[in-house]
């Protein structure tokens, strides 16, 4: 039944002065020494965590801008331009763009290989070290230079011999709270080397800065889990797990939760499967709606970037289990092929990436743009 509305105004007004009557009864009582029992107030639900309130420009005139990476003090992050090898400097509100350099030995795979995924050192402040991971002459390199807060310098190989080809080559860089360097590889389009533990493709690997395996990792090489396809997307979450985006081939692109010396199954599987020894996802989806990319975690959830889908997933994460909630899509079919999202530092806010100038998006050089995401 319908409640008239006065009679609703007169039922809040009433709940409110017996508030204040209780509170001052209270107050009295305390003063005068004597122990009160307030009747409990039964308290509204917890809100769930935030979802994405509005979403602005930050930038635009970008061309194919893969990797984004933050500095430490969150005034400004790097952007890596796939196909020309160009870095940029952009300012938090996006007001400053200034190229500070290019990465030398660079080139295209007339597909998906290039400039690719960026990562600010932890300690950039004392260090100064950025990494870069693009494609080369003779395969896919994990590269280190130094970048004054003005320019690039120092070019420095620290892993080289990842296959290339003209699609799948992951592509994304990462540093873990354990301080290691993760990066990940794709299949060069040649399946069995996802399973192969002595090849460095269709794998995430971990690495010292100096491009060394890191200690502990479980099959004493570079390789931290195997059985990928095409992973283009880590994160971290707030308890330390590793959150992996990877795109399927014909059916199913997969949300996985990343161990150590773990197998994801590609090419035996692709989704779930039921084969000993795989691990399956915790989210899948079908290739249309998907194609993910880069993924970033703000207030409980894994927030996906998705090519073909052309839309930004969202999927709520547990703290204290493996579950995952239910996904929700938002912005389906308004900004085009979604590529890198990344985490504002200090905010409950995401920078999200077009890449619709690549030879999918079908748009011209300079048509792609940085958004700011609120989450409220």
């Amino acid at each position: 039944m319908e409640v008239p509305v006065h009679d609703s105004r007169s039922s809040i007004r009433s709940r409110r002065r017996l508030v204040r009557k209780t509170a001052l009864a209270a107050t009295a009582a305390l003063a005068a020494g004597l122990v009160v029992y307030v009747p409990s107030v039964s308290a509204a639900p917890a809100a769930p965590a935030g979802e994405p309130t509005d979403i602005k420009t930050v930038s635009s005139g970008w061309t194919i801008p893969w990797g984004t990476s933050w500095l430490p003090d969150g005034k400004s992050a790097l952007v890596t331009e796939r196909d020309d090898f160009r870095v940029f400097s952009i300012s938090a509100d996006g007001a400053t763009k200034k190229q500070v350099g290019t990465v030398p030995e660079s080139q295209t795979t007339g597909g998906e290989g290039g400039l690719m995924g960026v990562a600010v050192d932890p300690q950039w402040a004392t260090n100064h070290y950025v990494y870069f991971m693009h494609t080369s002459s003779e395969g896919n390199r994990v590269a280190r230079m130094t970048y004054d807060g003005s320019s690039l310098s120092g070019y420095t190989v620290l892993l080289k011999g990842i296959k290339k080809a003209r699609y799948h080559n992951g592509g994304r860089l990462a540093f873990g709270p354990d301080g290691y360097l993760y990066a990940t590889t794709g299949d060069a389009q040649s399946k069995p080397l996802a399973q192969d533990k002595n090849s460095l493709n269709g794998k995430i690997l971990r690495m010292t800065r100096d491009g060394k395996p890191a200690p502990g990792n479980p099959f004493d090489n570079y390789v931290y889990s195997l059985g990928h396809r095409n992973p283009q997307g880590i994160a971290f979450d707030p308890q330390g797990r590793l959150w992996e985006a990877e795109l399927g081939d014909a059916t199913r692109d997969e949300l996985n939760l990343i161990k150590p010396g773990k197998n994801y199954g590609w090419p035996t599987c692709e989704g779930n499967c039921n084969v000993s020894g795989m691990t399956n996802p915790k989210k899948t989806w079908g290739v249309a709606e998907a194609s993910p990319s880069g993924v970033a975690i703000v207030d409980g959830a894994v927030y996906m970037a998705a090519l073909k889908g052309q839309r930004m997933w969202r999927i709520p994460i547990n703290a204290d289990n493996e579950n995952v909630g239910t996904a929700k899509a938002f912005y389906v079919g308004q900004y085009g092929r979604l590529r890198s999202v990344t985490t504002v530092p200090g905010a409950k806010a995401l920078w999200l990436s077009t890449t619709n100038a690549d030879g999918n998006g079908g748009q011209p050089d300079g048509a792609d743009k940085i958004f700011r995401v609120t989450i409220g």
